[in-house]
């Protein structure tokens, strides 16, 4: 679970008057700080301390129950979970760690001291300990990181009352539990068994006749993104997961590919604006520049090259200041076409919709697509652009550079996710600046350069 969940709990109207509660409460302007935290839920209270300048943050996480602090710092990002964990003392690390499930302790691992992990897996069950290293040994983004180990598992040789009154000795169920595993012996899986199914069966039939043999398997090496689209495709609650020998080794719940799915587009959007990781809103500023810097300087050489550009057609510029007027024009909406472009490529990448032998096709759709608007909105740009000066030869120069640009605003915003596709990187990292960047220089180029050719 993610903090943004806070939100299908609790309207965010209703989260942002009880951020103002907490920060009048802060300010001793009330009374009932703790019981007021005490009410929420972690995910709630996780999304206040992200909503919090450092100083309020930790006068509220001071005020947290101690037995909560873990289910808090798996809720918060990453990027506040370092100061947290930053102002606690090793045992209270301990402490809060200690009530993790293993899949959960993996998820924050990384953040701990090295000392706080060794003493939480010398306190481990041995079962726990192998859970727990089988956690970390996962690839992030792969179906082993998110799956869980907690589900429920039947034999195909009892019948169903025996397993309903198996389940009735539970304290509970797991969550997101829909269907128990059908094993042998061996804990190979052979099957599922729907709890709906389960519950309008008579309860004198054999597990084995009411086995659902068929299904989604998963493998812990599975790349998420792919489980994902499964669970999406069919409509799935939770899956197994088995390992070569088909030993079922845990499950996957919707829950965990709710949360893959948005960190992934979180990643996705910070990537497109050139920031390397989740910053905290108010991280320091050394620490933000440290986050921001590296594509700044991308773009700044980039902007110094189309600077570059129009210096040299300056003397086309004296001669018709009108150039002036209308290359922005030209620049700005083959950036706007590219940006739509290169959005559409890396969102269908990330759901593995584009084979390598469909490339072509689709660089020609897009070529199509752009030649489209630039003839439709070249040519009224051309008419705009003649009213405005009552120049036929501006007028025509401006189209022909519309459609130009905007087929060279299509060709990069194919070419720049597929390179860095084939260099096995992510595709939407700086794609908003390079294709910014194409289109500005290029833009510039191809109007001011026809101008020249054709108009002075």
């Amino acid at each position: 679970m993610t903090t943004s969940e806070a939100r299908t709990r609790l309207e965010t109207e209703e989260l942002q008057e009880r951020l103002r509660e907490i920060q009048a409460l802060l300010a001793g302007k009330g009374t009932g700080l703790r019981a007021t935290l005490d009410a929420l839920h972690p995910a709630d209270i996780a999304y206040l301390l992200e909503a919090l300048p450092p100083e309020e943050r930790l006068a509220v996480w001071d005020l947290v129950k101690a037995d909560r602090d873990g289910e808090i710092l798996v809720e918060v990002s990453e990027a506040v979970r370092e100061s947290l964990i930053a102002s606690m003392d090793s045992r209270e690390l301990v402490a809060a760690a200690e009530t993790l499930e293993a899949d959960e302790l993996a998820d924050i691992a990384g953040d701990l001291p090295p000392a706080v992990i060794e003493e939480v897996v010398r306190s481990l069950s041995a079962e726990e300990r192998e859970q727990l290293r089988a956690a970390l040994s996962y690839a992030e983004g792969s179906v082993g990181a998110l799956m869980d180990f907690e589900h429920v598992t039947v034999r195909d040789d009892v019948t169903l009352e025996a397993v309903t009154r198996y389940l009735r000795r539970l304290d509970e169920l797991p969550g997101h539990t829909d269907q128990l595993f059908v094993v042998d012996r061996y804990q190979v899986l052979k099957g599922t068994l729907p709890l709906a199914r389960l519950i309008v069966t008579d309860l004198d039939i054999d597990v084995a006749r009411v086995t659902v043999r068929e299904g989604l398997r998963l493998k812990p090496e599975d790349a998420a993104s792919e489980a994902a689209s499964a669970f999406e495709r069919y409509d799935l609650v939770s899956a197994p997961v088995v390992d070569g020998d088909g030993r079922l080794i845990g499950r996957l719940t919707v829950n965990a590919v709710v949360d893959h799915i948005r960190a992934r587009s979180a990643e996705t959007q910070l990537a497109e604006g050139g920031l390397t990781k989740e910053e905290d809103v108010f991280a320091p500023v050394l620490d933000s520049f440290k986050n921001r810097w590296a594509w700044l300087a991308v773009n700044l050489v980039t902007a110094f090259i189309a600077s570059r550009v129009i210096g040299a057609f300056e003397d086309s510029i004296v001669h018709l200041v009108a150039l002036a007027a209308l290359m922005p024009i030209v620049a700005g909406i083959g950036g706007n076409s590219g940006n739509q472009t290169i959005t559409m490529i890396v969102r269908a990448l990330a759901l593995g919709q584009i084979q390598t032998h469909y490339w072509r096709k689709l660089l020609a759709k897009e070529l199509g697509v752009a030649a489209l608007n630039g003839v439709v909105w070249g040519v009224m740009l051309g008419v705009i652009a003649y009213v405005l000066y009552g120049n036929v030869a501006l007028g025509g120069v401006l189209a022909l550079a519309m459609l130009l640009n905007l087929e060279l605003a299509a060709l990069m915003g194919v070419a720049i996710p597929w390179v860095r596709w084939k260099l096995d990187r992510d595709p939407a990292v700086g794609s908003s600046v390079l294709i910014t960047a194409c289109t500005d220089s290029g833009g510039f180029f191809i109007f001011l350069g026809l101008a020249t050719l054709l108009l002075i």
